[in-house]
């Protein structure tokens, strides 16, 4: 029977609770609760302090006068804190620009860093520098073993899912499943052959934290987010086009494999910049992802503010929490971000699933 105009080929999913121009209002909403979760972020720890203190030392470190301040709160607010909670939010917020490009690159929701390999890859890289000692790698770092161990994954994984000079949905999932268990295989021999002294150090790092973050680690990874972001939003009508199909890309006059190429470069340079400030953080592009096209839609040029915005908040609430549920003690960040992205995971399928069965 022919389909009438005004039949339609799936259920109506209805209006989302965000559309058109009440983003930019949903946005700056979200950017006031990013500075309050800071806030109390900077306050809160082993010694809390008042938000106005808080404020008033970084006040005093941006116009450059820090004659007269407390010198103790000033080494907590601006020398240890401040900067963990502004990597805490630059991590965030990349790794769920990345689940956003990597979703769309392989048109699968369940796509992350760690399914393309880069994330296993790149704590390999971290942790073999930590068990043989930069000196025996030629003085390689941490920082810099990661990154360089994240690019070969990438070079890895892209050559093994070419077929006939493209890059094809399933080899390239399968690929990135491949080299990422190969990876995590070698980590955990690493960790075999180091003594119990290291190995607390390294499963730490593997598990994600921000210990230790300073004012140099946003350098790189805020200049990757800022270009990133930047090239992600230019090709937001392309990234739309690519999720419903790759006849339909094309037929929009898209080169298609050449905008997943692009995509698969980008978001393994971007993972590869995060990981090693962070270590290995799961679920926070798994998962910020599908709630901001919960509540804003599919289209990108909306999903990517508001999932970028929603993922620094949550990592800079997880890192507190991290330093403050146990403390004086510190526990790995990737615990708080699995036991809660799981929970959130398993209701996104299962309300996925009752909205296909309507």
């Amino acid at each position: 029977m022919p389909r009438t105009r005004g039949s339609r080929a799936a259920p109506s999913r209805g209006p989302h609770p965000v559309a058109g121009r009440a983003t930019i209002l949903l946005c700056a909403a979200l950017t006031a609760a990013l500075v309050a979760a800071i806030t109390a972020s900077v306050s809160l720890g082993t010694v809390t302090l008042p938000a106005r203190d808080v404020w008033h030392v970084i006040a005093r470190h941006v116009i450059g006068d820090t004659a007269g301040l407390d010198p103790l709160h000033d080494q907590i607010v601006w020398d240890l804190r401040l900067p963990r909670v502004l990597v805490a939010a630059v991590v965030g917020a990349g790794l769920s620009v990345i689940g956003v490009g990597l979703q769309a690159l392989v048109r699968n929701p369940l796509a992350d860093p760690y399914m393309l390999g880069v994330t296993p890859g790149a704590s390999f890289g971290a942790v073999l520098v930590m068990a043989s000692g930069s000196a025996a790698l030629h003085g390689l770092g941490v920082t810099g073993g990661a990154f360089a161990a994240a690019l070969l994954t990438t070079v890895a994984v892209f050559l093994l899912a070419q077929r006939s000079g493209r890059l094809a949905d399933t080899r390239l999932i399968l690929s990135g499943v491949a080299v990422g268990y190969l990876a995590v295989a070698a980590t955990s021999f690493v960790q075999l052959q180091t003594n119990p002294n290291q190995l607390a150090g390294i499963m730490f790092w593997v598990m994600g934290s921000l210990a230790g973050a300073e004012w140099s680690d946003l350098r790189i990874p805020t200049t990757a987010l800022a270009l990133g972001v930047t090239w992600l939003l230019a090709q937001g009508r392309a990234l739309n086009a690519l999720m419903i199909g790759d006849d339909a890309a094309a037929g929009l006059g898209i080169d298609v494999h050449r905008l997943r190429r692009r995509l698969l470069v980008v978001t393994s340079l971007m993972t590869a910049t995060v990981v090693v400030v962070a270590g290995g953080l799961g679920f926070v592009g798994l998962v910020i992802p599908h709630i901001a096209r919960l509540v804003v839609g599919a289209e990108h040029r909306r999903v990517l503010p508001t999932a970028m915005l929603t993922g620094a908040t949550f990592l800079v609430l997880v890192d507190l929490a991290s330093r403050t549920v146990d403390r004086p003690n510190e526990l790995p960040v990737g615990i708080f971000t699995a036991g809660i992205g799981v929970p959130v995971l398993l209701w996104l399928l299962q309300r996925n699933r009752r909205r296909e069965g309507s």
